[in-house]
């Protein structure tokens, strides 16, 4: 039988209030708890004392010498989110930086809809031949317009249930998304109407925990079932797919750059809008938002022009896309 580990340190309580705060989301948190013990014992056991975090004590904890990168990767979003809920109940804490995420560059070049090409896909969406094995006649013309218009990952789409959606602030609550973060995210009012409608209609008898993509069965659609669908649309709507796409997730790809496009003509400041869209998107720093104007610059060099001479070093050569 294992062994029930004793909490030593002066945060005991805290930690142990921000595990149990965790898993009432229901998230398992089985692998961070442990991490989260062996945090206390290092507290304790190097004589801290009250609610303190400061960047050496944590400095020390999270770069350990024999460590792989990936595991400072992973102490660095556990801690800080720990100094955030720490921060939120009123203790004043050092809150780390995340700044060892993999350096690797992505050799995929995202694929960026056209105007035309994105009506003619919802087009194909709309018009798909009636089927009565599935729903997707039901739920793809929601869900493709949810992906383009609001720039969702597919998981955090399709993990959407009725009780993440506030028709009447027009807002989503996406929960565990990558990283482990929790974040709100306002949608069009066009695509608000539209799921009300859903909800009315094919949702109206299902509790709040259903999903709101789901499987014929009630469970959660599979990722493989929208790429296939995917690519049936993209046929009909006659763009090419090849090995280099377009897949699904371009559909953020282009939502982000459609965004900037957007803020740049309108004469937004873009080291003051670029945070929004981070924050939006979920994205834990600016690497991958910063990409995104790598790529607006490289699509629309015209008017990246207009500030590039004031921005140009918020433009990176490369980047990850997140």
């Amino acid at each position: 039988m294992k062994k029930i580990y004793e909490w030593k340190s002066d945060m005991k309580g805290l930690l142990c209030t921000f595990i149990q705060e965790k898993k009432m989301t229901n998230f398992i948190y089985k692998k961070q708890t442990r991490e989260l013990e062996r945090f206390d014992a290092y507290y304790y056991y190097n004589g801290y004392s009250g609610i303190n975090l400061t960047k050496p004590m944590l400095d020390r904890y999270i770069y350990g010498e024999f460590e792989k990168p990936c595991t400072h990767y992973k102490k660095e979003i556990l801690m800080r989110n720990f100094a955030e809920f720490l921060s939120r109940h009123g203790h004043l804490v050092y809150i780390p930086i995340i700044k060892s995420a993999s350096q690797k560059r992505s050799s995929h070049i995202p694929y960026i809809f056209a105007k035309k090409q994105l009506h003619r896909f919802f087009m194909a969406v709309d018009s798909y031949p009636l089927e009565v094995t599935n729903n997707r006649n039901v739920l793809d013309p929601i869900l493709f317009r949810l992906l383009y218009g609001s720039g969702l990952r597919v998981s955090e789409a399709l993990n959407l249930q009725l009780k993440d959606i506030d028709i009447e602030k027009n807002v989503l609550v996406i929960r565990h998304a990558k990283n482990n973060k929790d974040r709100l995210v306002p949608i069009a009012q066009s695509l608000t109407k539209r799921i009300r409608l859903l909800l009315d209609t094919y949702h109206r008898f299902n509790k709040d925990d259903s999903f709101l993509f789901p499987s014929m069965t009630g469970n959660r659609t599979d990722k493989s079932a929208v790429h296939r669908r995917f690519r049936d649309y993209l046929l009909m709507a006659d763009i090419p797919h090849t090995s280099a796409g377009p897949r699904v997730h371009d559909l953020r790809h282009t939502f982000a750059v459609c965004c900037l496009k957007k803020w740049v003509l309108s004469g937004s400041e873009l080291m003051t809008v670029l945070p929004y869209l981070a924050a939006y998107m979920g994205h834990t720093d600016f690497r991958g938002t910063q990409y995104y104007l790598r790529l607006t610059a490289d699509l629309y060099p015209d008017l990246i022009s207009r500030t590039e001479a004031e921005f140009g070093y918020v433009i990176p050569n490369g980047g990850r896309l997140l």
